[in-house]
C-alpha cells in the first residue's frame, strides 16, 4: 500500500514535471513567435521605408527626366538662324600719314566729246598709310562719268556725276595714287569753262583736313567746223 502511494506520488511529480516542461516549452514557443513577429514587423517597416524611398527616388528621377525632356529642344524643331559672322581681327592703328589732293585740270574737250579726270592723291608721310582711303570725284553740270575706271571697282553715284574709288592701305610716304575717271560732255554745252568739279580724299589715318579737297575746271572747247 505504501509502495503504491509512493509510485502515485512519483507519477504525480513526473506528471507535474512534464506539465511544467510542456508549459515551459509552450511559453518558449510563444516567446519565439513574439520575437519572430517583432522581427517581421521591423522588416516590414524597413521594407516599407525602403519602398517609399525607392518610389520617391524613382519619382524624382522621372520628374527630372520629364523636365529634361521639356527643356531639351527636339531635333526636328526649327533652329535659330546663325547670326552674322563677326570679324575678330584687331583694326590697324592709324598711321602718321598725311594725304593731299593735288589739283590737276583735265584736258579740254568739245561738246559731246570725252576727257579724263585725274584724281591725284599724294602721301606726304612720314608713315605709309595703315588704313584704306577713298577718293571722291564730283563732276560739273553737263558732265557725266563714263567708264572704264581705274581702279576698276569704282562706284558711280548721283546720276553719273559722282565717282568713289577706294585704295587699300600701304601707300608709302612721298608716293601718290591716281584714280582715272573718263567723262563725257553734254552735246548742248557751249564753249567755255565749267566749274563746280572737285576731288576729295577721306582716310582714318589723316586727321588734318586742310588739303583733302581741291577743285578743278573743265574747259569746253569749240566744236570743230564741218569740212
Amino acid at each position: 500500500m505504501a509502495r503504491r502511494d509512493g509510485r502515485d506520488a512519483l507519477d504525480r511529480q513526473r506528471g507535474t514535471g512534464r506539465g511544467a516542461g510542456h508549459s515551459l516549452e509552450h511559453e518558449a514557443g510563444h516567446g519565439l513567435e513574439r520575437q519572430a513577429g517583432r522581427r517581421a514587423g521591423r522588416q516590414a517597416g524597413l521594407s516599407a521605408r525602403l519602398g517609399t524611398g525607392l518610389v520617391a527616388a524613382v519619382t524624382a528621377l522621372a520628374v527630372g527626366c520629364a523636365v529634361a525632356v521639356l527643356v531639351d529642344v527636339p531635333s526636328w524643331a526649327r533652329q535659330p538662324e546663325p547670326g552674322p559672322s563677326v570679324d575678330l581681327a584687331v583694326a590697324a592703328e592709324p598711321s602718321r600719314s598725311e594725304l593731299e589732293v593735288v589739283r590737276i585740270d583735265p584736258d579740254a574737250a568739245p561738246p559731246g566729246g570725252t576727257t579724263t579726270v585725274h584724281a591725284f592723291v599724294a602721301n606726304r608721310g612720314p608713315d605709309s598709310t595703315a588704313s584704306p582711303f577713298t577718293v571722291v570725284v564730283h563732276l560739273p553740270h553737263g558732265v557725266t562719268a563714263e567708264g572704264p575706271y581705274f581702279p576698276s571697282d569704282c562706284q558711280v553715284f548721283r546720276g553719273g556725276r559722282q565717282v568713289r574709288c577706294v585704295f587699300g592701305p600701304g601707300l608709302p610716304p612721298l608716293r601718290s595714287a591716281t584714280a582715272l575717271v573718263p567723262v563725257r560732255l553734254d552735246p548742248e554745252l557751249r564753249a567755255g569753262r565749267l566749274d563746280g568739279g572737285w576731288v576729295a580724299v577721306h582716310s582714318a589715318d589723316d586727321r588734318d583736313g586742310s588739303d583733302h579737297r581741291q577743285p578743278f575746271d573743265l574747259t569746253v572747247a569749240e566744236a570743230a567746223a564741218a569740212s
